[in-house]
Order: structure tokens, then C-alpha cells, then sequence
């Protein structure tokens, strides 16, 4: 069982990003069909109200940038934390290999061999 919550977890960041990345996708595409929205009606609106409402979608859009850039900043902090964790993980299993050669070694000397 050894490792097991380890996988679990790094399987769970991986889930974490996927989720964050079609949140992202997700956000891409109401923006574009709201660009293409905003584009007929744009036409059609010419008075005060059409400028409010321009000035609206234009807003609504600014806060959806923001949206996506923080969905991109979690996700490059996920995939961080991941490579770190990978990191992490082969340095030990390389320490401990080490050590492993290491402790048979003395063993050896201690066994006369």
C-alpha cells in the first residue's frame, strides 16, 4: 500500500487541472458566442440603450479575462506543485537506494566478505 495516498493525490492534482482547463475552455467559448452575440446586435441597437449595453458586454468580458487568467495561474500552480512532487519523489527513491548500497556495503565489511 505503500505510495498509495501519494498516487491518489497526484492523480487528484491531475483531475484538478483537467477541471480547471475546461472551466477555462468553457469561459473561451460563452466569450466568443457573446462576441458573435454582440456583433448583430450591435447593429440593431443604436440608441443610449445599445451604448449601455455595449458598455455592459464589454465589461462582462474584462471580468471574463480575468476569470481565465486565474483559471491559468491555478493550473500552472498545480502543474508546479506536480513537478516539484516528482521531484521530491525521485531524490528519496534515489536516497534511498543510496543508502541501501551504502548499509550492504558496511554489512559486508562487518561480515568479513
Amino acid at each position: 500500500m505503500a505510495g498509495g495516498g501519494q498516487q491518489s493525490s497526484a492523480q487528484s492534482t491531475r483531475n484538478g487541472i483537467q477541471a480547471l482547463e475546461s472551466a477555462r475552455n468553457g469561459v473561451t467559448r460563452c466569450r466568443q458566442d457573446v462576441d458573435a452575440t454582440r456583433g448583430g446586435l450591435s447593429a440593431a441597437y443604436k440608441g443610449s440603450d445599445g451604448g449601455q449595453f455595449g458598455e455592459l458586454l464589454r465589461l462582462w468580458d474584462e471580468q471574463c479575462g480575468v476569470i481565465q487568467k486565474n483559471l491559468q495561474e491555478m493550473v500552472v500552480a498545480l502543474e508546479l506543485s506536480m513537478k516539484q512532487h516528482q521531484q521530491t519523489q525521485t531524490s528519496a527513491g534515489e536516497a534511498i537506494v543510496q543508502a541501501s548500497h551504502t548499509s550492504e556495503g558496511i554489512f559486508q565489511q562487518l561480515n568479513g566478505s
